[in-house]
């Protein structure tokens, strides 16, 4: 049998392996699919959800799966007792949760369900993508489920309205694009989140940065500093970002603005918005901009913005200077320096005619932090800058490191080998960490620890 997966050296295969625990391929026949809609369809025509709705959530699954296996009993289908169980527990899925996806969903390992066409489904786990037996039906199953996830939230999607972002009430962050700019069906992608939610010292176990580093951005973060959290899709810059916030102290006041409510703070004084798509007229949207503006009438000690993607920088940078201190968001951008570039061009989107000078100015004496993370060939996930902002030369803002991590090679398995070093350079904030009764001790800034 072909080698499906392989993690930390052992290969599993599809039946041994963890996807083969969860299906069995053979079991995806179209016959099997078929019969598996007739009874949903059966079903649907049988009973009446409405006054069912009425009931206890455990009460309703179970009185439906009398009616399934009533059902399947009538059925010709020959069965042993195990196949009647899975189609039982694949219509109830279909009825209550995400149909094929549920069992995905139940893995807690599954980092990302990727959904490319009804019969290809993939997933990551570790940091590697993987295919999956798990397959819908037909372009019509698959837009079926995508339309029970967007209608939660109450968002819509047709062929007016072909891209969608939403989320599961586990907070997973979904995006959706249908025809016609998903041009071979329906597309369906996941984003999910530990349910808890990684502390700092996690991130330390996983070697995604230092114990000293941890201790700086913590003292940061306590002394209020603006920190901007840079990275690649994937890499790990919304865990970091819920990893950090938990060190805002409780007493103080946080308003949090995101496109998809995905943040999963700590903290009990917690005012979270979230941003609204145009209606079937076309109007109605609120975006991420009026949000943060909002969000200053609204007495915040803190401002967070899951990601900030355009105009809205410059009133988040404007937000920064004028009080909100202790402030934090997220950016696409490959490396610090790339990080201002992309700060500059979306302030510049916000038609406000400053000059360049100006500009830079307002992120100069706005951001003091930059911490860059990116996602590795093995699949790991390092912090690689944390990088201090120290104002603006002539032109120019200059920055300088204060820890990285350097990329030293690979080994036979794949794995990354580096190490994370301290530059040198005491950061030019020191002094006001200590004034905010923070006190690390200066060795930390020499440090070099070897990840092989």
């Amino acid at each position: 049998m072909a080698t499906l997966n392989s993690v930390n050296g052992h290969a599993e295969s599809k039946e041994t392996g963890w996807v083969g625990r969860l299906f069995n391929r053979e079991g995806y026949t179209p016959e099997y699919q078929e019969l598996k809609f007739t009874l949903h369809r059966k079903l649907l025509d049988r009973i009446n959800l409405e006054a069912l709705s009425s009931m206890a959530g455990d009460r309703v699954r179970a009185e439906i799966r009398v009616a399934v296996a009533k059902l399947v009993d009538e059925e010709k289908t020959p069965l042993s007792l195990v196949e009647k169980d899975r189609v039982i527990e694949e219509i109830l899925d279909e009825v209550f949760g995400l149909g094929p996806l549920e069992p995905l969903l139940q893995d807690p390992t599954i980092s990302d369900i990727l959904v490319t066409t009804p019969k290809l489904v993939y997933v990551e786990r570790a940091g590697k993508l993987y295919r999956t037996p798990v397959e819908f039906k037909d372009d019509a199953h698959l837009l079926r489920i995508i339309e029970k996830v967007v209608s939660r939230v109450g968002r819509r999607v047709d062929e007016s309205s072909p891209l969608v972002d939403a989320r599961l009430p586990d907070g997973s962050r979904v995006n959706a694009a249908i025809p016609p700019v998903a041009v071979d069906g329906p597309l369906l992608c996941i984003r999910r989140f530990g349910r808890h939610g990684m502390k700092g010292e996690d991130l330390v176990a996983k070697l995604a940065l230092t114990e000293g580093m941890l201790e700086l951005l913590k003292g940061c973060v306590k002394a209020r500093l603006n920190i901007l959290i840079c990275g690649g899709t994937g890499s790990g810059k919304t865990t970091l970002l819920n990893a950090l916030s938990s060190y805002i102290p409780e007493d103080e006041r946080i308003v949090t603005i995101e496109d998809a409510a995905e943040l999963k703070l700590q903290q009990t004084h917690v005012a979270r918005m979230e941003t609204r798509p145009a209606n079937v007229e076309g109007v109605g949207a609120i975006h991420i901009r009026q949000l943060v503006i909002n969000a200053l009438r609204m007495r915040p000690d803190r401002i967070i913005v899951g990601e900030v993607r355009a105009e809205e920088a410059l009133d988040m940078l404007q937000a920064m200077n004028t009080g909100h201190d202790g402030s934090l968001t997220t950016i696409h951008a490959n490396t610090p320096r790339d990080g201002l570039g992309r700060l500059e061009v979306m302030v510049g989107m916000a038609n406000a005619n400053m000059g360049i000078r100006s500009v830079r100015q307002q992120i100069a004496s706005a951001v003091n932090l930059f911490v860059q993370v990116s996602r590795f060939s093995d699949g790991t996930r390092r912090i690689t800058h944390i990088t201090e902002v120290c104002g603006l030369e002539q032109e120019v803002i200059t920055l300088q490191d204060i820890f990285l991590f350097e990329k030293t090679g690979i080994t036979e398995s794949g794995r990354v080998t580096g190490r994370f070093r301290a530059t040198g350079v005491r950061p030019k904030f020191y002094d006001r960490l200590r004034a905010s009764g923070i006190t690390l001790p200066t060795q930390m800034f020499q440090t070099v620890v070897e990840i092989n």
